[in-house]
Parts: C-alpha cells; structure tokens; sequence
C-alpha cells in the first residue's frame, strides 16, 4: 500500500465533535484530511479536489450521504466511498452498498474497525498526484496487491458464452468486484457459481489474497462453528492443538460460502453476528480477532422462499442479498453450446496433454443441442470427459457422449394410411404436378425451417444442427427464403437468392 501521507481523504458529518474524532483518528494515520459538514460544503470539496476516498455520514442536513454517493458514480470519478449508518440500520447499508460504495461502517464507530475499513478501500489506489503506488506485504488491515491483467482474464476466459446472459453475468462480476458489498449468487445446480466467485475474486483487489471455498452442506452440524470460527487447544475432546477457521484463512481476501441454504439456523445466527462485527472468536476463546473477509454466498434453493418457511434468516438473507448474480441454466442459453463445448475440449486436451483438440461432429452436436441438460455445465463437462476418454477417433460422434436417441420400436409407430383414391373406371387419380417446381420446393423447406425453428425456440444454431447444417448454412437458407427471427418471434419475407445479389453487385 502506498504512503498514507500521499492519500487526501474527505470527510463528511454534520456532527463537530465526531467529524473532529474522524480527523484526528485519520490524521494520525498519516493522511491529509479535508472535512465537510454538509452535501453542499462536500460538492464544493469535491469540485475543487480529487481524493482517494469519502468517508460520508448517511444522514446530513441537507441531503443524504447516497446524494454524494450518486454524484461520483455519475462524474465517475476514482474516490472510494466509505457510508456510515446508524446502528441497526440495514436497509440504510445495504441501498449504500447497491448504489456503489466500497463498504459500510455503523454507529458508534469503532475506530480500528475505522482504520482497517479505509485501509482495505486504500489498498489498490493511487494517491493523486503520485506517479508509482507501491505496495507492501500482507496485512490484517490492507495491504492488497492489484490482480494482474492475465490473471483476471483467465478466470473470466472459463464463461464462455456470448448470450445476453452471461454478458450480463459477466457486466455484474465487474462492477461488484469493485466493492465490499456481498453478492448471492443464484442458479442451479452446475451453472458455475464457484467459477463466478472465482472470476469475481480474481478481478479484485483481493486477488492476491486467499479465496476459500466451503461447501456448508458438507460439514457436520456439530463442526461448523469450530470450522467456521476456528478452535483453542483444549477447547474440546480432540483439540489436540490450536487451528483457524474459515473466516481467519480467508483474512484479506474472499470467503465463498456455496449452498448457504443448506446452513442450520443456530448457525445462521452466528455468521450473522460474524458478517456484522467483522469479527470472529474462536471456540475456547475469549477474545474475538478482527478478520476483513468479502463474503459471497450461492445457493440454488430459493432463499427468499426458505426465509417464509422460517428455515432462513430472514436478517442473514437481507445482510448477503446486497446484490444478487443470477446464473443462466445451459438450456437457456443453447447458442453458447458450441463455443463452451470447445473451451472444454481445449482444457481437457491441455490437461491430457493431447497434441489436437478433439472435435465434435454435426451429429454429436446436435444430440447435444437436443439434450436438456439438467446437470447443467457440470453435466456437459462431464459427458465430453467421458467422451474424450473412450474414443478412439478424433471426432467425437453421438455415440461417445452417450446421447444416440434409442429407436422408437415399430409396434409404438402410429402410421396413418390415407383410403385409396380411384378415379372413374377403376384408374387410380394422380396427385397434380406442381407448374413451378423451385418454387414448390422452396415453400417445403421454408415450412421445414420455421418447423425447426418453433421447436428450438428460434435459436437458429440449434435448428441448424437439428437439420444437419451449420450455422452458416442455415443463415444462408434463411436468407434465400426470407425467413427473418426478432423479438416478436418468426418474420416471412420476400425470397430472394443471394448469390444472384452477389453477382449484380
């Protein structure tokens, strides 16, 4: 972290003798301090100056600490903004948090939970007017080192996917990677919420910090507070020695908590009290010790749903429910099928060391199109592994991935014979010949086209493949008979032969 004596920091509260406490706790610290005690003395500061961060009371004379809050995410300007609320207020630190402020603080102030705060918003800025921030070691109170670019990259390189969704996920990821406020992620099981936490934590500046994942529905009842809080020698039969919980491991950097729903209420209570005090005491101890952890939670229960049937917290839910990261099921977003089929296929090679990426037939992928994948992406991976491991050609067929649809048994097939036609004098009619042969033909393969289309929910890659063709293929089709898909739904146009366009023009 650089010099606190190169960080200005501002700050607001329209009550003397604490704005007098802020400054001299603050000035002690090593920085310079600019005070304000009101939203007008404050945009006045503002317009003159640039700060590291802003530390604002939520409630002033004229206004609101969400109103200077909200000027800086518009001018977006650097400053970190640090909001103090009163006590018990929740829903106060929470819209602070969701309007963008790096982290909340409640009255009365503890002033080394104060000192930590800031150090933790200051860890990765630059102090204006510096030219090389430096950083130094880790730290209880600061002390994050700025993630690297490639690493970064790398974990959002694993979402692979171009639909609307995952742009989406992948939008939120960055935006609240810039705070402290908790996110919840939500999905079913296999959509990659560990990954997304991963991904969030990577592009942090808590990237050189631990990530520690648990899984709470796979530690037993009676261990979760010693796992969660850590344990003294003695504390219990077999605590043979001293160790730290979760929360102590994870110190500085991101604590993903996956399957929080699964969670018993007695120990809702005490995450809770963790999440608020920042604080933790370990089993056999007397002290609590200070920890500064970003909490991401997942689940694929619907928690607002638990929290009615009085099996979830309703102030736990509040407190991790900040901003939630909704994940896509893969049969939602089928047009990233191809492209996640292939990163797959391209890690699974790396890590086998294969010289060449195998590759997925026309037919393999559309058994894989047609698939609903309830396992989601955990499902998908899974099946290419096997496929990968059994085959012996580089292409892989429907049949390596375990998806060939059995053949339906002749006795089910229900085939419904028209009655003879005869014309007078025993001659059989014959059915009339079209007068415009393309024409004819052009119609049955546009009807065929809008059929596929209905049926895969106008996802074009997915009809495609179902009929055997590309996705270039089926767009030039689509093209020549005027088949056009928005968002109402099937547009019929005029037809038109693109390769004739192409050779007028």
């Amino acid at each position: 972290m650089s010099s606190p004596a190169h960080h200005r920091l501002l700050v607001v509260d329209d009550e003397p003798d604490l704005r007098t406490l802020y400054e001299l706790t603050l000035l002690r610290e090593g920085y310079d301090i600019e005070t304000a005690g009101s939203v007008e003395d404050a945009r006045l500061l503002l317009a003159e100056h640039r700060f590291s961060a802003v530390i604002t009371d939520m409630r002033l004379p004229d206004g609101s600490g969400l109103d200077i809050l909200r000027q800086i995410e518009a001018e977006g300007r650097p400053e970190k903004t640090i909001v103090i609320t009163a006590y018990g207020s929740a829903e106060n630190a929470v819209s602070a948090l969701k309007a963008g402020a790096y982290d909340y603080l409640t009255k009365p102030v503890d002033l080394k939970q104060f000192r930590a705060v800031i150090a933790s918003a200051l860890s990765d800025e630059t102090p204006p007017g510096a030219h090389e921030p430096t950083h130094g070691g880790q730290i209880n109170t600061g002390g994050h080192a700025a993630p690297s670019s490639a690493k970064g990259r790398s974990a959002l390189s694993r979402l692979a996917g171009n639909s609307a969704s995952m742009q989406q996920v992948r939008v939120l990821i960055d935006k609240v990677s810039r705070s402290m406020a908790p996110v919840l992620l939500w999905g079913e099981s296999g959509t990659g919420k560990e990954l997304v936490a991963r991904a969030i934590h990577d592009v942090s500046n808590r990237a050189s910090h631990p990530f520690i994942a648990v899984n709470c529905g796979a530690i037993p009842e009676q261990l979760l507070e010693a796992e969660f809080f850590g344990f003294r020698k003695g504390a219990f039969t077999g605590a043979s020695e001293e160790r730290e919980g979760f929360f102590q491991a994870a110190n500085g950097g991101t604590l993903f908590l996956d399957e929080i729903g699964d969670l018993p209420l007695a120990m809702q209570s005490k995450l809770l009290r963790a999440i608020q005090e920042r604080a933790v005491r370990a089993v056999g101890a007397t002290q609590e010790v200070q920890v500064d952890v970003r909490i991401i939670s997942a689940s694929h229960k619907d928690l607002q749903a638990e929290v009615n049937a009085g099996r979830f917290r309703q102030d736990l839910f509040y407190r991790l429910n900040v901003i939630q990261i909704t994940l896509p099921a893969l049969r939602d977003r089928l047009e990233d099928l191809p492209l996640l089929s292939q990163r797959i296929l391209e890690r699974i090679a790396h890590e086998s060391g294969m010289t060449a990426v195998p590759q997925l037939s026309l037919a393999a992928q559309s058994a894989l199109l047609s698939h609903r994948f309830p396992g989601n992406v955990r499902e998908l991976e899974n099946l290419l592994h096997r496929a990968v491991a059994l085959s012996t050609q580089h292409v892989l067929e429907p049949e390596d991935l375990g998806l060939v649809t059995p053949p339906v048994p002749l006795e089910k097939i229900e085939v419904e014979v028209p009655a003879p036609i005869h014309a007078p004098g025993g001659a059989r009619a014959e059915a009339p010949l079209p007068t415009d042969l393309a024409a004819h033909l052009d119609q049955i393969e546009r009807d065929i086209l809008v059929q596929a289309l209905e049926k895969h929910r106008l996802n074009r890659t997915a009809a495609g493949a179902s009929l055997g063709l590309s996705l270039r293929q089926m767009r030039y089709r689509m093209a020549r008979l005027g088949v056009q898909v928005n968002d109402q739904g099937i547009v019929l146009g005029e037809r038109f032969d693109p390769d004739a366009e192409t050779e007028q023009g």
